[in-house]
């Protein structure tokens, strides 16, 4: 029998994707078209463009000259509740093309025009009632009743472009959410609440981690002394790790000849993404004879390994870069750190005899698991991203892609991993193991990734002189634990919310002097403790013991030692500690030199003090 003075632990409530529930998706959908079917009611000539499902809800993008106010949010969602207690049948129709076309020229919608001109027959309308109707595939409820008006809301208002285009009309996104009871909703908005919390944009601008400029340009980060700090440590952690393993590092530029990503492919494939060629006049850019800013490092650590012909014995040879690229981002797409134009990635390309490629595939893995084990990231799953035939985005013979799949397959199953298929998530030039991460929001992010590749070795004609004295094919392994350390951070700012582990924070520790009497000893202990790897630094303000202490909780320095007379007479530190989401913790007094040897072992063996 359980003990009634003590209070249980609310059991936790799931909130599934959208991805993973039928339910959902025919709930979403049709909460869409309620809402779409709201607005065209409330503000007459409203166009209508498309509405689909996302992870957590769902959204529509409307053209309307004025701008939605939040006041209309919610006289829509009055509306959306009226439209479901009238109870209308959701009725899916099959219609040609022609009838489809004649009745939206007869409404006068435009959009729904394009939209039609890019659907595969045969086309399906869903009808609320007798009373609207749009182009879509479904999946739907049979009625507005089986939606539950205490289990949705209308949530945001943002800019969008039609097809994503910025050179096109811009449109009236609304975004929404819809779930099968209200004990959902509600959890849902405490998530997104707490997510507002420990927004990476917020904590890092309050911590002083990084900071955007307009007069730089978005999606470009500056790096302020203690984000660099952060960096370095990440850096610095993953490169002892390399060396142990036997990477060789190499530095590589920031441009290239347009030449280079001809051979690779990006060129041709990944045009779109990339910044636009420099060139020296008129005649060399119509002739594409000029630099660009590199997407990639692959190419680069490539040519490193061609600069002269390798041996079998030199395999498997493993070269390693933190190495910034560049990316043209829509201004759209961009996030704080999780989506920006310029990022470094911990890039490392392996070149490797065919007969290696299993072994050291499984090597890589085991490299980015202890990564994870180090950052205190555990709820993981992989994703086996592979091609997806049916499209022509991908280079490379058939074989080639079925050899590579093959590996990542046989090295996820020995390894007995949780993972799933995403066919069409493939690298143009090779299929890829992605970690995917679900922080303390249950929210998804990808973080490392692993990719096999026999093309690039292919178009750059890469070879090695075999046991045998003949000239074989290396395979390429690309990985990158971080993925970049841009996104890394970013997430870890949130998954931690600012509390970085003692060994990771920009600051270690600060010493909180009580007085002017103190000063020149708490400088005496940092001193030492800088000369021993730690980061600290002395509060000089002058303030009150009680403000240094809640400074420095604000600030989120997991270690304080507080010096007062009592401590420089006993040579100690009065120490207090912090942890992620908890109140300081008062140790009391501690002699200065097991001080230094507890937190020299916690930075050792990247713990806590």
């Amino acid at each position: 029998m359980s003990n009634p003075e003590v209070p249980q632990k609310p059991e936790k409530i799931y909130l599934p994707r959208t991805s993973e529930s039928e339910t959902l998706k025919k709930i979403r959908h049709t909460t869409s078209h309620v809402m779409a079917m709201a607005v065209q009611k409330l503000f007459p000539g409203t166009q209508v463009t498309i509405g689909p499902w996302i992870e957590n809800g769902f959204y529509y993008d409307f053209d309307k000259p004025e701008p939605f106010t939040e006041q209309d949010l919610k006289t829509i969602k009055k509306e959306m509740i009226k439209i479901i207690n009238r109870k209308l049948p959701v009725i899916r129709e099959e219609v040609s093309r022609e009838e489809a076309e004649r009745r939206i020229k007869n409404i006068n919608e435009p959009y729904k025009l394009e939209i039609l001109a890019g659907l595969e027959d045969p086309i399906s309308i869903y009808h609320l009632g007798d009373q609207w109707w749009d182009l879509c595939a479904g999946p739907h409820l049979e009625n507005t009743k089986e939606i539950n008006p205490k289990a949705m809301e209308l949530e945001s208002v943002a800019g969008a472009y039609w097809r994503g285009d910025a050179t096109k009309a811009q449109l009236q996104r609304i975004y929404g959410t819809a779930w099968e009871t209200p004990e959902q909703l509600v959890e849902h908005k405490r998530r997104k609440e707490e997510a507002l919390k420990r927004d990476h944009r917020k904590l890092g601008k309050e911590l002083g981690l990084f900071l955007f400029a307009d007069v730089v340009g978005p999606g470009l980060p500056l790096w302020t002394p203690k984000g660099t700090v952060l960096r370095s440590v990440l850096e610095d952690f993953l490169k002892q790790e390399q060396l142990k393993r036997g990477y060789l590092p190499v530095v590589t530029p920031h441009i290239a000849r347009v030449d280079l990503f001809k051979i690779s492919g990006h060129w041709q494939k990944y045009k779109e993404d990339m910044f636009p060629m420099m060139a020296e006049d008129e005649q060399s850019a119509a002739a594409e004879q000029g630099f660009v800013l590199k997407p990639m490092n692959c190419p680069f650590h490539i040519q490193i390994y061609k600069n002269e012909l390798r041996s079998y014995r030199e395999l498997p040879m493993r070269l390693a870069e933190f190495g910034t690229v560049y990316r043209y981002e829509q201004s759209g797409e961009l996030g704080g750190l999780t989506r920006v134009r310029g990022f470094t990635v911990d890039d490392s390309h392996l070149f490797v005899a065919p007969e290696q490629l299993d072994a050291e595939f499984l090597s890589v893995v085991d490299l980015i698991l202890s990564v994870f084990k180090s950052l205190q990231l555990k709820n993981f799953k992989a994703r086996l991203s592979f091609r997806d035939p049916t499209l022509d985005k991908y280079i490379g013979s058939d074989e080639a892609w079925e050899n590579a799949q093959g590996a990542i397959r046989r090295a996820v199953e020995t390894l007995g991993m949780n993972y799933f298929e995403g066919i069409g998530e493939a690298a143009f030039y090779g299929p890829k193991l992605d970690f995917i991460f679900s922080d303390a929001l249950d929210r998804e992010w990808q973080l490392g990734t692993v990719q096999v590749d026999y093309n690039l070795p292919e178009r750059f004609d890469l070879e090695y002189v075999a046991e045998d004295n003949t000239r074989k094919r290396p395979v390429m392994i690309h990985r990158a634990p971080f993925g970049s350390l841009e996104r890394l951070i970013g997430i870890l700012i949130e998954e931690y919310a600012g509390d970085f582990p003692f060994w990771l924070a920009p600051v270690q520790a600060r010493l909180l002097p009580v007085s002017d009497e103190q000063f020149d000893f708490a400088k005496g202990i940092a001193q030492i403790m800088r000369s021993r790897g730690v980061r600290v630094e002395v509060d000089t303000s002058n303030d009150r013991l009680p403000k240094l202490i809640r400074n420095a909780e604000k600030a989120k320095i997991p270690v304080m030692g507080v010096v007062g007379a009592k401590e420089v007479e006993s040579n100690s530190l009065s120490i207090r500690t912090r942890l992620a989401g908890e109140e300081s913790k008062d140790l009391g007094p501690i002699s200065v030199a097991e001080v230094l040897e507890k937190m020299e072992k916690a930075i050792a063996n990247r713990e806590n003090f």
